[in-house]
């Protein structure tokens, strides 16, 4: 059931502040842009916001107007629905003079993209004749695709991947070293083609994927770096029991198992549980506040001081907004608000937050609440 007040519950920001948990009021910016994926800025100081479709078209939004003409369509490329099409948008660090985005999506036979394109030298649009395959990875099932793109401090380009589909990774590829699936990935795209990132801690393994950078996990529906600390927050979808954030500090040389699917959350999910051979996750919560976790940011912007710091989060199935704070070895969450059906986050240049609502289409501002 979607919330009556979609973008502000006034009784539940009331009890959240008196808990200290800042005042936030969810602000529509544009309608009209359905079934968003990503949000992303490219660093260049225009000020624009990019705004992915799971259609596949990536619209402009400036100064609060969406642009008519879209940046890129791929939607020719891309089998969209369920969880599949396109998923991922990331700008090279230096677009400014290489003009290079990255997008990931799922072909029309349903596998993994990771694909590169140039924009013109206005930065109008991304110009569908540079379009470059970088990497491919087979999907056996139709959901759990994941498909944050975003670059690390590092200057590398991280690809998030589920775990392959169906239920309860029945081929066991999150825990499988040899293929890309259930898998935090590490690519150098420096030069023309993707290459594995110099330091990825099982390139000189036998039988091991090179890209992957960390491993364990089931579907990771948005990570993000913290702008501040360099830290990695990984947010990642559960099977029955318990949705889960994972962080991965600045100094970390790769390597980490989340566990999954030998354990969800903190519980076993198989009969043997090995203890200490996984990271444990800093956050979970169960059915009781929803069944579908959207990761966001580390709040880093200046409009609502009282959020700096706390991780900005939420969960499609429940529409619950959360801001967590660390709490010891754990992280403690309060609500925010709710809004319908949050699909994913995204941050200005300026650092401020945006949520959309997947089936309204509307991209809404988190603000200062009364």
């Amino acid at each position: 059931m979607r919330p009556a007040l979609p973008y502000l519950l006034t009784a539940l920001l009331g009890v959240a502040s008196a808990q200290g948990t800042p005042r936030v009021a969810f602000t529509p910016v544009v309608e009209g842009v359905a079934q968003v994926t990503a949000l992303a800025h490219a660093g260049d100081g225009s000020g624009r916001v990019y705004v992915a479709q799971q259609t596949g078209v990536i619209r402009v939004l400036q100064g609060g107007t969406l642009r008519p003409t879209p940046f890129l369509d791929v939607s020719g490329r891309t089998r969209a629905g369920g969880e599949r099409g396109l998923l991922g948008l990331a700008f090279d660090p230096a677009y400014r003079t290489n003009r290079r985005v990255y997008v990931h999506y799922t072909d029309q036979n349903g596998d993994t993209v990771l694909a590169r394109y140039t924009a013109t030298a206005d930065f109008s649009r991304a110009e569908p004749a540079s379009a470059t395959t970088l990497f491919t990875a087979k999907q056996p099932y139709a959901n759990h695709n994941g498909g944050q793109l975003a670059f690390g401090p590092d200057g590398f380009l991280y690809l998030g991947l589920g775990d392959g589909g169906s239920g309860g990774d029945p081929q066991n590829n999150a825990q499988n070293l040899a293929v890309p699936l259930g898998k935090l990935l590490r690519f150098d795209v420096s030069g023309a083609a993707a290459r594995p990132a110099p330091g990825n801690p099982f390139a000189s393994r036998a039988g091991a994927s090179p890209y992957i950078w960390a491993f364990g996990l089931r579907n990771p529906w948005r990570f993000s770096f913290d702008r501040q600390t360099d830290d990695l927050v990984i947010a990642d979808v559960g099977q029955n029991s318990f949705e889960e954030v994972n962080v991965q500090p600045r100094a970390s040389r790769g390597g980490e198992n989340y566990g999954w699917r030998v354990r969800e959350g903190r519980q076993c999910y198989e009969p043997d549980c090995r203890a200490g051979a996984f990271v444990e996750p800093v956050l979970t919560y169960g059915r009781q506040d929803g069944q579908s976790i959207t990761g966001g940011y580390v709040y880093r912007g200046s409009a609502i001081p009282a959020l700096k710091g706390r991780y900005v989060f939420a969960d499609f199935g429940s529409g619950t907004v959360w801001s967590a704070v660390a709490s010891g070895a754990a992280w403690s969450k309060a609500a925010l608000g709710r809004v319908a059906g949050p699909s994913t986050f995204g941050e200005d240049e300026a650092g401020e937050l945006y949520v959309a609502e997947y089936g309204s289409g509307r991209l809404l501002k988190l603000v200062p609440g009364r």
